[in-house]
């Protein structure tokens, strides 16, 4: 049976989207820049996007093939989904309501509060915040923009697949950072198999694996540095056949290699990603992936909302 997460359905999105989107660059590099053996390196950088990650992407898909209510939207995030969502709504010109958990952090929290949406910070992780989202939807008619487990979510984010397959043809391989899976199920929609895409999770929020160790999605603990951009319960429902198919392999990468990533991707590039967006590279950095001779690999740096730089002082 085909996915409904194809081709066809995501170049009509991405008609739809483009006047409400960046096209993000891509860095090409070396391995050895990074004092790993020599292979091409292409690094697409989504921190560049609109709110600052690839979440722009399935906001817009939600609030633009969608009817939105005059109660506008609502939506529940660890942070950058959240932020996607209010930037989107402030572009659109709807009211947003988005809850979060205690532990995003400031940087996403302050880019929320920025475009102007109804916050709400409560509970510990994702799922807290998922579930007090619930609770006021239960009371509302606002609409749901879940941040994975959504068609339009996933149709907005395999755009990033589109753009990138333009952008860099002859990669053999593609590390995508996972949460709840919206990134790579339509990143693997788009490309099928094209090239072999390879998931990169933490090992304190393995929820891809969990989910094909045991057939189908399920809880997984939620933890680690990365905890509010890839640590939901599980994955989604509507991403978890396309990774069965599509997805080749899932490596974990410790908060340890996450840092080194972050500090690396600094100093090396001057990229100042995030945790979860330094997740992906952390796997090549720390060997958790390792390339074979000459293969040409892609990394998406996913999101870039962070305080890991103070130019307060010189």
């Amino acid at each position: 049976m085909s996915s409904p997460v194809d081709p066809k359905s995501i170049e009509a999105v991405a008609a739809v989207l483009a006047p409400y989107l960046r096209v993000t660059p891509v860095v090409e590099l070396d391995g050895a820049d990074f004092g790993l053996a020599a292979f091409p390196l292409a690094l697409k950088l989504e921190l560049l996007q609109h709110s600052g990650s690839f979440k722009a992407r399935g906001a817009f898909a939600n609030l633009l093939t969608r009817r939105v209510p005059p109660a506008g939207v609502v939506a529940a995030s660890g942070g950058n989904h959240g932020a996607a969502v209010a930037y989107a709504a402030m572009r659109r010109g709807v009211h947003a309501k988005i809850f979060v958990p205690t532990v995003s952090s400031p940087a996403k929290i302050q880019r929320i509060r920025s475009y102007g949406a109804d916050l709400v910070v409560t509970g510990d992780r994702y799922a807290d915040a998922l579930a007090a989202s619930q609770a006021w939807v239960a009371q509302s008619s606002a609409l749901v923009v879940h941040a994975y487990d959504q068609l339009e979510t996933l149709l907005g984010q395999g755009t990033l697949g589109r753009e990138l397959a333009a952008q860099a043809p002859a990669l053999d391989t593609l590390l995508v950072p996972v949460g709840g899976g919206g990134l790579i199920g339509g990143i693997a929609g788009w490309y099928g198999g094209a090239l072999k895409i390879v998931g990169v999770e933490p090992e304190s929020a393995p929820t891809l694996t969990h989910a094909l160790r045991a057939g189908r999605p399920v809880d997984a603990p939620a933890g680690g540095i990365a905890a509010d951009s890839l640590a939901p319960l599980h994955v989604g429902e509507l991403m978890f056949p396309i990774a069965q198919a599509h997805v080749a392999q899932v490596a974990l990468v410790s908060d340890d290699a996450i840092r080194l990533a972050q500090e690396a991707l600094w100093s090396s590039v001057r990229i100042v990603a995030e945790p979860g967006g330094a997740a992906a590279f952390a796997a090549l950095l720390g060997g958790a992936y390792v390339p074979r001779s000459g293969e040409r690999v892609g990394v998406i740096v996913s999101g870039g909302n962070s305080t890991a730089v103070d130019f307060g002082s010189t």
